[in-house]
Protein backbone atom coordinates (compact mmCIF):
# COMPACT_ATOMS: atom_id res chain seq x y z
CA UNK A 1 0.00 0.00 0.00
CA UNK A 2 1.18 3.23 -0.49
CA UNK A 3 0.15 7.03 -0.97
CA UNK A 4 -2.37 8.22 -3.91
CA UNK A 5 -4.17 11.20 -5.43
CA UNK A 6 -7.78 9.70 -5.78
CA UNK A 7 -10.20 11.33 -8.31
CA UNK A 8 -13.81 10.80 -8.57
CA UNK A 9 -14.58 10.93 -4.85
CA UNK A 10 -14.61 13.28 -2.05
CA UNK A 11 -11.79 13.76 -0.37
CA UNK A 12 -11.66 12.99 3.52
CA UNK A 13 -8.78 12.96 5.40
CA UNK A 14 -10.05 11.22 8.53
CA UNK A 15 -8.33 7.48 9.08
CA UNK A 16 -10.96 4.85 7.94
CA UNK A 17 -11.48 2.00 5.55
CA UNK A 18 -8.34 1.43 2.99
CA UNK A 19 -9.52 1.85 0.19
CA UNK A 20 -9.48 -0.87 -3.03
CA UNK A 21 -10.33 -1.52 -6.36
CA UNK A 22 -13.20 -3.86 -5.06
CA UNK A 23 -14.02 -1.30 -1.81
CA UNK A 24 -16.72 1.04 -4.05
CA UNK A 25 -17.95 -2.26 -6.12
CA UNK A 26 -18.44 -3.76 -2.28
CA UNK A 27 -20.27 -1.06 -1.31
CA UNK A 28 -22.62 -0.65 -4.07
CA UNK A 29 -23.17 -4.12 -4.72
CA UNK A 30 -24.29 -4.48 -1.07
CA UNK A 31 -26.46 -1.25 -1.23
CA UNK A 32 -28.00 -3.09 -4.75
CA UNK A 33 -28.57 -5.81 -3.32
CA UNK A 34 -30.51 -4.63 0.52
CA UNK A 35 -32.59 -2.04 -1.99
CA UNK A 36 -33.88 -4.47 -4.40
CA UNK A 37 -34.59 -7.22 -1.42
CA UNK A 38 -36.84 -4.04 0.87
CA UNK A 39 -38.63 -3.47 -2.11
CA UNK A 40 -39.35 -6.96 -3.01
CA UNK A 41 -40.37 -7.68 0.90
CA UNK A 42 -42.59 -4.38 1.07
CA UNK A 43 -44.66 -5.19 -2.28
CA UNK A 44 -45.42 -9.00 -0.89
CA UNK A 45 -45.91 -7.25 3.15
CA UNK A 46 -43.58 -8.98 4.35
CA UNK A 47 -40.23 -8.64 6.82
CA UNK A 48 -36.95 -10.28 5.12
CA UNK A 49 -36.02 -13.46 5.35
CA UNK A 50 -33.73 -14.08 2.24
CA UNK A 51 -35.29 -16.00 -1.17
CA UNK A 52 -34.84 -19.59 -1.59
CA UNK A 53 -36.41 -21.07 -4.76
CA UNK A 54 -36.40 -25.15 -4.58
CA UNK A 55 -36.04 -26.50 -7.95
CA UNK A 56 -39.22 -27.57 -9.00
CA UNK A 57 -40.85 -30.30 -12.15
CA UNK A 58 -41.20 -28.17 -15.09
CA UNK A 59 -45.21 -28.85 -15.31
CA UNK A 60 -45.37 -27.97 -11.44
CA UNK A 61 -47.37 -24.53 -11.02
CA UNK A 62 -46.61 -22.60 -8.03
CA UNK A 63 -48.59 -19.37 -6.73
CA UNK A 64 -46.70 -15.93 -5.21
CA UNK A 65 -47.95 -17.13 -1.93
CA UNK A 66 -46.32 -20.29 -2.25
CA UNK A 67 -43.37 -18.37 -3.27
CA UNK A 68 -42.99 -16.63 -0.35
CA UNK A 69 -43.25 -19.72 1.79
CA UNK A 70 -40.23 -20.83 0.38
CA UNK A 71 -38.30 -17.88 1.92
CA UNK A 72 -35.60 -18.48 4.16
CA UNK A 73 -32.12 -17.72 4.64
CA UNK A 74 -30.60 -21.02 4.01
CA UNK A 75 -27.09 -19.41 4.69
CA UNK A 76 -27.61 -17.74 8.44
CA UNK A 77 -31.20 -18.94 9.44
CA UNK A 78 -31.76 -18.95 13.24
CA UNK A 79 -35.17 -20.29 13.16
CA UNK A 80 -34.77 -23.42 11.41
CA UNK A 81 -30.99 -24.29 11.54
CA UNK A 82 -30.14 -22.85 14.84
CA UNK A 83 -27.67 -25.76 15.60
CA UNK A 84 -25.57 -24.86 12.50
CA UNK A 85 -26.07 -21.27 12.98
CA UNK A 86 -24.80 -21.37 16.70
CA UNK A 87 -22.37 -24.36 16.49
CA UNK A 88 -20.81 -24.64 13.22
CA UNK A 89 -19.16 -28.06 12.53
CA UNK A 90 -19.45 -30.15 15.67
CA UNK A 91 -15.98 -31.41 16.63
CA UNK A 92 -16.14 -31.71 20.31
CA UNK A 93 -18.14 -34.41 22.57
CA UNK A 94 -20.25 -32.16 24.26
CA UNK A 95 -20.23 -28.61 21.48
CA UNK A 96 -23.62 -27.40 21.96
CA UNK A 97 -22.55 -25.04 24.87
CA UNK A 98 -25.02 -22.53 23.48
CA UNK A 99 -28.53 -22.49 24.64
CA UNK A 100 -30.61 -19.25 23.87
CA UNK A 101 -34.80 -20.31 24.32
CA UNK A 102 -35.78 -18.80 20.68
CA UNK A 103 -34.48 -16.37 17.84
CA UNK A 104 -37.21 -13.02 17.60
CA UNK A 105 -37.65 -9.94 15.74
CA UNK A 106 -35.88 -6.68 16.89
CA UNK A 107 -39.63 -5.15 16.70
CA UNK A 108 -40.40 -8.34 19.10
CA UNK A 109 -37.63 -7.69 21.39
CA UNK A 110 -37.72 -4.09 22.03
CA UNK A 111 -40.07 -1.51 22.67
CA UNK A 112 -38.83 1.21 20.07
CA UNK A 113 -35.78 -0.67 18.16
CA UNK A 114 -33.46 2.03 16.83
CA UNK A 115 -30.22 1.20 15.06
CA UNK A 116 -28.32 4.11 16.69
CA UNK A 117 -28.97 5.79 19.60
CA UNK A 118 -27.33 9.17 19.42
CA UNK A 119 -24.74 7.54 17.10
CA UNK A 120 -22.09 4.64 17.72
CA UNK A 121 -19.88 5.11 20.90
CA UNK A 122 -17.96 2.55 22.72
CA UNK A 123 -19.88 2.97 26.08
CA UNK A 124 -23.14 1.17 23.80
CA UNK A 125 -20.81 -2.00 23.42
CA UNK A 126 -21.78 -4.98 26.62
CA UNK A 127 -21.13 -8.40 25.81
CA UNK A 128 -23.11 -11.38 26.04
CA UNK A 129 -22.94 -15.44 26.35
CA UNK A 130 -20.49 -15.42 23.49
CA UNK A 131 -16.55 -14.81 24.12
CA UNK A 132 -15.90 -12.77 22.03
CA UNK A 133 -14.14 -9.94 23.61
CA UNK A 134 -11.67 -9.67 21.04
CA UNK A 135 -14.46 -8.54 18.43
CA UNK A 136 -16.54 -6.11 20.94
CA UNK A 137 -13.21 -4.70 21.83
CA UNK A 138 -12.56 -4.04 18.09
CA UNK A 139 -15.86 -2.65 17.84
CA UNK A 140 -15.49 -0.37 20.90
CA UNK A 141 -12.24 0.80 18.44
CA UNK A 142 -13.93 0.93 15.22
CA UNK A 143 -16.52 3.03 16.38
CA UNK A 144 -14.22 5.28 18.72
CA UNK A 145 -13.29 6.18 15.09
CA UNK A 146 -16.16 6.81 14.16
CA UNK A 147 -16.29 4.46 11.32
CA UNK A 148 -19.57 1.81 12.17
CA UNK A 149 -21.69 4.27 9.69
CA UNK A 150 -19.54 2.84 6.75
CA UNK A 151 -19.74 -1.11 7.32
CA UNK A 152 -23.15 -0.98 7.54
CA UNK A 153 -23.65 0.70 3.83
CA UNK A 154 -27.41 0.09 3.55
CA UNK A 155 -30.35 -0.87 5.90
CA UNK A 156 -34.21 -1.02 6.11
CA UNK A 157 -34.64 -1.46 9.70
CA UNK A 158 -39.10 -1.38 9.16
CA UNK A 159 -38.52 -4.73 6.65
CA UNK A 160 -35.51 -5.99 9.07
CA UNK A 161 -33.07 -5.75 6.64
CA UNK A 162 -29.11 -4.70 6.93
CA UNK A 163 -26.39 -5.21 4.70
CA UNK A 164 -22.69 -4.88 6.02
CA UNK A 165 -19.33 -5.22 4.26
CA UNK A 166 -16.09 -6.51 5.84
CA UNK A 167 -12.35 -6.89 4.77
CA UNK A 168 -11.81 -10.90 4.19
CA UNK A 169 -8.08 -12.12 3.16
CA UNK A 170 -7.14 -8.89 1.40
CA UNK A 171 -10.90 -8.41 -0.24
CA UNK A 172 -13.75 -6.57 0.57
CA UNK A 173 -16.60 -8.67 0.71
CA UNK A 174 -20.65 -8.19 1.40
CA UNK A 175 -23.33 -9.71 4.22
CA UNK A 176 -26.93 -9.03 4.43
CA UNK A 177 -28.72 -10.34 7.64
CA UNK A 178 -32.43 -10.10 8.96
CA UNK A 179 -33.29 -8.98 11.93
CA UNK A 180 -33.98 -12.29 13.81
CA UNK A 181 -31.75 -12.47 16.93
CA UNK A 182 -31.29 -14.85 19.59
CA UNK A 183 -33.07 -14.25 23.33
CA UNK A 184 -32.04 -15.88 26.51
CA UNK A 185 -35.55 -15.20 28.18
CA UNK A 186 -38.22 -17.77 27.71
CA UNK A 187 -41.96 -17.68 26.85
CA UNK A 188 -44.53 -17.30 29.56
CA UNK A 189 -46.02 -21.06 28.99
CA UNK A 190 -42.25 -22.41 29.31
CA UNK A 191 -42.21 -21.32 32.90
CA UNK A 192 -43.17 -22.70 35.92
CA UNK A 193 -46.20 -22.09 38.30
CA UNK A 194 -43.51 -20.73 41.17
CA UNK A 195 -42.02 -18.37 38.31
CA UNK A 196 -45.56 -17.67 37.27
CA UNK A 197 -46.23 -16.37 40.48
CA UNK A 198 -42.95 -14.43 40.68
CA UNK A 199 -44.65 -12.29 38.12
CA UNK A 200 -47.70 -12.32 40.53
CA UNK A 201 -49.52 -14.63 37.53
CA UNK A 202 -49.27 -11.54 35.14
CA UNK A 203 -48.24 -12.49 31.98
CA UNK A 204 -48.51 -8.89 30.29
CA UNK A 205 -46.50 -7.66 33.08
CA UNK A 206 -43.82 -10.32 32.44
CA UNK A 207 -43.66 -9.72 28.48
CA UNK A 208 -43.38 -6.00 29.15
CA UNK A 209 -40.71 -6.54 32.13
CA UNK A 210 -38.20 -9.54 31.10
CA UNK A 211 -38.33 -10.37 27.16
CA UNK A 212 -37.92 -6.65 25.98
CA UNK A 213 -35.10 -4.62 25.60
CA UNK A 214 -30.86 -5.06 25.03
CA UNK A 215 -31.07 -7.39 28.38
CA UNK A 216 -33.45 -9.97 26.80
CA UNK A 217 -30.69 -10.84 24.43
CA UNK A 218 -28.31 -14.02 24.59
CA UNK A 219 -24.83 -12.26 22.45
CA UNK A 220 -23.67 -9.34 22.62
CA UNK A 221 -26.12 -6.01 23.20
CA UNK A 222 -26.13 -2.37 23.41
CA UNK A 223 -26.05 -0.73 27.07
CA UNK A 224 -28.58 1.52 25.53
CA UNK A 225 -32.14 -0.37 25.97
CA UNK A 226 -33.83 0.39 22.31
CA UNK A 227 -30.38 0.06 20.46
CA UNK A 228 -29.47 -2.53 17.96
CA UNK A 229 -26.59 -1.87 16.20
CA UNK A 230 -24.23 -4.11 18.28
CA UNK A 231 -26.22 -7.01 18.25
CA UNK A 232 -26.69 -6.59 14.55
CA UNK A 233 -23.31 -6.27 13.30
CA UNK A 234 -22.01 -9.30 15.92
CA UNK A 235 -24.29 -11.56 13.79
CA UNK A 236 -23.34 -10.29 10.33
CA UNK A 237 -19.51 -11.22 11.78
CA UNK A 238 -20.72 -14.38 12.54
CA UNK A 239 -22.48 -15.15 9.48
CA UNK A 240 -19.55 -14.44 7.84
CA UNK A 241 -17.63 -16.59 9.80
CA UNK A 242 -20.80 -19.25 9.38
CA UNK A 243 -21.47 -19.67 13.05
CA UNK A 244 -21.53 -18.01 16.69
CA UNK A 245 -19.11 -20.65 17.64
CA UNK A 246 -16.53 -19.48 15.42
CA UNK A 247 -16.32 -16.20 17.39
CA UNK A 248 -14.70 -17.78 20.51
CA UNK A 249 -11.54 -16.30 21.24
CA UNK A 250 -9.39 -14.00 19.31
CA UNK A 251 -7.19 -10.87 18.65
CA UNK A 252 -8.57 -7.55 18.59
CA UNK A 253 -6.13 -6.40 16.31
CA UNK A 254 -7.25 -8.93 13.72
CA UNK A 255 -11.22 -8.23 14.26
CA UNK A 256 -9.76 -4.42 13.59
CA UNK A 257 -8.67 -5.36 10.29
CA UNK A 258 -11.59 -7.20 9.58
CA UNK A 259 -13.88 -4.08 10.40
CA UNK A 260 -11.45 -1.82 8.33
CA UNK A 261 -8.53 -3.10 6.18
CA UNK A 262 -6.22 -2.18 8.55
CA UNK A 263 -2.72 -3.31 9.26
CA UNK A 264 -2.31 -4.75 12.70
CA UNK A 265 0.46 -5.63 14.89
CA UNK A 266 0.92 -7.21 18.18
CA UNK A 267 3.57 -6.39 20.68
CA UNK A 268 4.56 -6.97 23.97
CA UNK A 269 5.16 -3.68 26.15
CA UNK A 270 8.81 -5.44 27.82
CA UNK A 271 9.64 -5.18 23.63
CA UNK A 272 9.38 -1.26 23.58
CA UNK A 273 12.23 0.96 23.21
CA UNK A 274 11.08 4.01 24.04
CA UNK A 275 8.28 4.10 25.72
CA UNK A 276 8.47 8.15 25.54
CA UNK A 277 8.33 7.92 21.93
CA UNK A 278 5.93 5.05 22.17
CA UNK A 279 3.67 7.51 23.43
CA UNK A 280 4.29 10.46 21.73
CA UNK A 281 4.10 8.33 17.45
CA UNK A 282 1.50 5.97 18.56
CA UNK A 283 -0.48 6.04 21.41
CA UNK A 284 -1.51 10.06 21.21
CA UNK A 285 -2.86 9.08 17.49
CA UNK A 286 -5.51 6.52 19.03
CA UNK A 287 -8.19 8.75 16.97
CA UNK A 288 -6.39 9.88 14.31
CA UNK A 289 -4.77 7.14 12.61
CA UNK A 290 -4.01 4.37 15.38
CA UNK A 291 -6.19 1.85 17.25
CA UNK A 292 -5.15 -0.18 20.34
CA UNK A 293 -6.09 -2.82 22.69
CA UNK A 294 -4.17 -4.52 25.29
CA UNK A 295 -4.57 -7.59 27.48
CA UNK A 296 -2.77 -10.07 29.38
CA UNK A 297 -2.41 -13.42 28.39
CA UNK A 298 -3.19 -16.70 30.17
CA UNK A 299 0.45 -17.70 31.00
CA UNK A 300 -0.70 -19.69 34.26
CA UNK A 301 -3.87 -21.20 33.47
CA UNK A 302 -5.79 -18.44 35.08
CA UNK A 303 -8.64 -17.73 31.86
CA UNK A 304 -11.30 -15.71 33.69
CA UNK A 305 -9.31 -14.53 37.02
CA UNK A 306 -9.57 -11.15 38.15
CA UNK A 307 -6.03 -9.97 39.34
CA UNK A 308 -5.54 -7.91 42.47
CA UNK A 309 -5.64 -4.61 40.16
CA UNK A 310 -9.16 -5.51 38.79
CA UNK A 311 -7.86 -6.54 35.48
CA UNK A 312 -9.02 -9.68 34.14
CA UNK A 313 -6.50 -12.40 32.53
CA UNK A 314 -6.67 -13.82 28.86
CA UNK A 315 -9.60 -10.88 28.29
CA UNK A 316 -9.20 -8.06 26.21
CA UNK A 317 -9.90 -4.30 26.72
CA UNK A 318 -9.59 -1.33 24.10
CA UNK A 319 -7.71 2.21 24.63
CA UNK A 320 -10.33 4.46 23.28
CA UNK A 321 -8.72 8.00 24.40
CA UNK A 322 -4.64 9.32 25.35
CA UNK A 323 -4.59 12.84 26.66
CA UNK A 324 -1.88 14.73 28.39
CA UNK A 325 -3.22 17.02 30.96
CA UNK A 326 -1.00 19.45 33.44
CA UNK A 327 2.29 17.03 32.79
CA UNK A 328 1.07 13.37 33.19
CA UNK A 329 -0.20 10.97 30.65
CA UNK A 330 -3.77 9.69 31.32
CA UNK A 331 -5.32 6.42 28.69
CA UNK A 332 -8.95 5.84 28.84
CA UNK A 333 -9.48 2.10 28.73
CA UNK A 334 -12.96 -0.08 28.07
CA UNK A 335 -13.86 -3.58 29.50
CA UNK A 336 -16.29 -5.09 26.51
CA UNK A 337 -18.18 -6.32 29.62
CA UNK A 338 -19.58 -3.12 30.45
CA UNK A 339 -18.37 -3.55 34.28
CA UNK A 340 -15.43 -4.47 36.47
CA UNK A 341 -12.47 -2.08 36.16
CA UNK A 342 -8.98 -1.50 37.04
CA UNK A 343 -8.87 -0.65 41.00
CA UNK A 344 -5.15 1.07 40.92
CA UNK A 345 -4.09 4.75 40.35
CA UNK A 346 -6.83 7.05 39.09
CA UNK A 347 -9.25 4.50 39.32
CA UNK A 348 -12.93 5.58 39.96
CA UNK A 349 -12.80 7.33 43.12
CA UNK A 350 -9.57 7.05 44.15
CA UNK A 351 -7.44 9.19 46.41
CA UNK A 352 -5.61 11.01 43.10
CA UNK A 353 -8.58 12.59 42.51
CA UNK A 354 -8.62 15.50 43.94
CA UNK A 355 -7.89 19.40 43.28
CA UNK A 356 -7.04 20.20 40.09
CA UNK A 357 -6.79 16.71 38.92
CA UNK A 358 -10.47 16.81 38.84
CA UNK A 359 -10.28 19.51 35.95
CA UNK A 360 -9.12 16.18 33.96
CA UNK A 361 -11.95 14.25 33.65
CA UNK A 362 -13.50 16.94 31.28
CA UNK A 363 -10.55 16.89 29.26
CA UNK A 364 -11.02 12.79 29.13
CA UNK A 365 -14.26 13.14 28.68
CA UNK A 366 -14.76 11.14 31.63
CA UNK A 367 -17.23 10.44 34.61
CA UNK A 368 -17.13 8.21 37.88
CA UNK A 369 -19.86 4.86 37.20
CA UNK A 370 -19.38 1.01 36.80
CA UNK A 371 -19.97 1.27 33.42
CA UNK A 372 -16.69 -0.35 32.05
CA UNK A 373 -14.63 2.41 30.87
CA UNK A 374 -11.44 3.37 33.44
CA UNK A 375 -8.67 5.89 33.96
CA UNK A 376 -4.74 4.80 33.78
CA UNK A 377 -2.05 6.92 33.92
CA UNK A 378 0.51 6.09 31.06
CA UNK A 379 3.26 4.67 33.63
CA UNK A 380 0.58 2.03 34.92
CA UNK A 381 -0.60 1.05 31.75
CA UNK A 382 2.75 -0.33 30.53
CA UNK A 383 3.12 -2.14 34.20
CA UNK A 384 0.23 -3.67 34.21
CA UNK A 385 -0.35 -5.13 30.69
CA UNK A 386 1.51 -7.72 29.26
CA UNK A 387 0.34 -6.97 25.82
CA UNK A 388 -0.78 -3.67 23.34
CA UNK A 389 -2.39 -4.72 19.78
CA UNK A 390 -1.31 -2.06 17.38
CA UNK A 391 -3.94 -1.11 14.02
CA UNK A 392 -2.86 1.33 12.11
CA UNK A 393 -5.71 2.38 9.65
CA UNK A 394 -5.51 4.45 6.68
CA UNK A 395 -7.08 7.26 5.49
CA UNK A 396 -8.05 8.22 1.48
CA UNK A 397 -4.65 9.55 0.67
CA UNK A 398 -3.95 5.52 0.82
CA UNK A 399 -5.03 2.37 -1.42
CA UNK A 400 -3.70 -1.00 -2.20
CA UNK A 401 -1.57 -0.92 -5.22
CA UNK A 402 -0.50 -4.23 -5.69
CA UNK A 403 -1.79 -7.22 -4.49
CA UNK A 404 -0.23 -10.82 -4.89
CA UNK A 405 -1.54 -14.06 -4.89
CA UNK A 406 0.60 -17.48 -4.31
CA UNK A 407 -1.45 -20.52 -4.23
CA UNK A 408 0.33 -24.08 -4.28
CA UNK A 409 -2.09 -26.41 -5.98
CA UNK A 410 0.01 -29.52 -6.67
CA UNK A 411 1.00 -32.33 -3.86
CA UNK A 412 4.73 -32.27 -2.59
CA UNK A 413 7.15 -32.04 -3.35
CA UNK A 414 6.11 -28.90 -4.57
CA UNK A 415 8.99 -26.03 -5.85
CA UNK A 416 8.55 -23.53 -3.49
CA UNK A 417 10.09 -26.30 -0.73
CA UNK A 418 13.10 -26.10 -2.13
CA UNK A 419 13.77 -22.18 -2.37
CA UNK A 420 12.16 -18.91 -0.94
CA UNK A 421 9.19 -17.20 -2.63
CA UNK A 422 9.65 -13.30 -3.30
CA UNK A 423 7.46 -10.60 -5.45
CA UNK A 424 9.35 -8.03 -7.37
CA UNK A 425 7.72 -4.24 -7.95
CA UNK A 426 8.80 -0.99 -8.88
CA UNK A 427 8.57 2.74 -8.15
CA UNK A 428 8.27 5.75 -10.19
CA UNK A 429 9.09 8.21 -7.35
CA UNK A 430 9.95 7.95 -3.45
CA UNK A 431 7.13 7.04 -1.18
CA UNK A 432 5.94 5.39 2.18
CA UNK A 433 5.18 2.35 1.94
CA UNK A 434 3.04 -0.98 3.94
CA UNK A 435 3.85 -4.07 3.09
CA UNK A 436 1.46 -6.71 4.68
CA UNK A 437 1.87 -11.05 4.23
CA UNK A 438 -0.98 -12.53 5.11
CA UNK A 439 -2.29 -16.42 5.08
CA UNK A 440 -6.06 -17.47 4.69
CA UNK A 441 -7.94 -17.01 8.13
CA UNK A 442 -8.16 -20.19 9.65
CA UNK A 443 -11.15 -19.16 11.71
CA UNK A 444 -12.85 -20.22 8.47
CA UNK A 445 -11.98 -23.77 8.84
CA UNK A 446 -12.56 -24.19 12.18
CA UNK A 447 -13.25 -28.37 12.94
CA UNK A 448 -11.02 -29.21 9.55
CA UNK A 449 -7.66 -29.67 11.14
CA UNK A 450 -4.55 -29.55 9.26
CA UNK A 451 -0.37 -31.38 10.36
CA UNK A 452 0.76 -27.53 9.52
CA UNK A 453 1.00 -24.50 11.25
CA UNK A 454 2.65 -21.36 9.17
CA UNK A 455 4.73 -18.67 10.89
CA UNK A 456 5.14 -15.40 8.86
CA UNK A 457 7.95 -13.03 7.84
CA UNK A 458 9.16 -10.99 5.33
CA UNK A 459 12.41 -9.21 3.75
CA UNK A 460 12.35 -6.16 1.01
CA UNK A 461 15.52 -5.54 -0.46
CA UNK A 462 16.30 -2.99 -3.22
CA UNK A 463 17.44 -4.36 -6.50
CA UNK A 464 21.29 -5.16 -6.84
CA UNK A 465 21.87 -4.82 -2.85
CA UNK A 466 22.28 -7.40 -0.39
CA UNK A 467 21.33 -5.90 2.74
CA UNK A 468 17.52 -5.79 3.24
CA UNK A 469 15.80 -2.21 3.42
CA UNK A 470 13.47 -3.16 5.85
CA UNK A 471 11.91 -6.88 7.39
CA UNK A 472 9.14 -7.54 9.24
CA UNK A 473 8.95 -7.30 13.22
CA UNK A 474 8.65 -11.15 14.96
CA UNK A 475 5.58 -10.75 17.21
CA UNK A 476 4.06 -14.52 18.29
CA UNK A 477 4.23 -17.49 16.44
CA UNK A 478 1.72 -18.65 14.07
CA UNK A 479 0.04 -15.01 13.36
CA UNK A 480 -2.12 -14.43 10.63
CA UNK A 481 -0.40 -11.57 9.11
CA UNK A 482 2.74 -9.66 9.58
CA UNK A 483 3.89 -6.27 8.07
CA UNK A 484 6.51 -3.76 7.12
CA UNK A 485 6.57 -0.06 6.91
CA UNK A 486 9.43 1.75 5.55
CA UNK A 487 10.22 5.16 3.11
CA UNK A 488 11.40 3.96 -0.17
CA UNK A 489 13.34 5.57 -2.50
CA UNK A 490 12.36 5.06 -6.44
CA UNK A 491 13.60 2.24 -7.62
CA UNK A 492 13.22 -1.49 -8.24
CA UNK A 493 12.65 -3.52 -5.32
CA UNK A 494 11.99 -7.66 -4.41
CA UNK A 495 10.05 -8.72 -1.34
CA UNK A 496 11.45 -12.19 -0.08
CA UNK A 497 9.12 -14.69 2.17
CA UNK A 498 11.66 -17.45 4.10
CA UNK A 499 9.84 -20.41 3.58
CA UNK A 500 9.48 -22.34 6.63
CA UNK A 501 6.42 -23.48 8.83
Amino acid sequence: MQPTELTGRPRINKAGLIVTAELDQAISRCRSKVQKLAKDCRRGNRRYRRVHFRRLPTDTLISCAEFDACRRDIDFDLLEDRDNCLHGIIVEPNPKKYTPTEALRVTQIFHDPKFFVDGATASDIAQGYLGDCWFLSALAVVATAGLIEQICVERDEKVGIYGFIFWRDSGWVDVIIDDLLFVKVPRWTALTDREHMLYKNDQDAYAKDARKGSKALYFGKSREENETWVPLIEKAYAKLHGDYASLEGGYTNEAVEDLTGAVSTLMYTQDILDPDEFWKSELLNVREDRAFACYNPNTMNMTGTTLTNGLVVNHTYSVIKAIEFNGKRFLKVRNPWGMYEWTGRWSDGSKEWEGQWLEALSALDYKFGDDGEFIMEYSDFLQAWDVVEKCRLFDEQWSCSQLWLLANLATYPRPTNYGDVSFTFSLSKDTDAVIVLAQLDTRYFRGLSSHYTFSLHCQIFKEGQDDPVSMSTHNKFWDRSVNLEAFLEAGDYVVQVPNFS
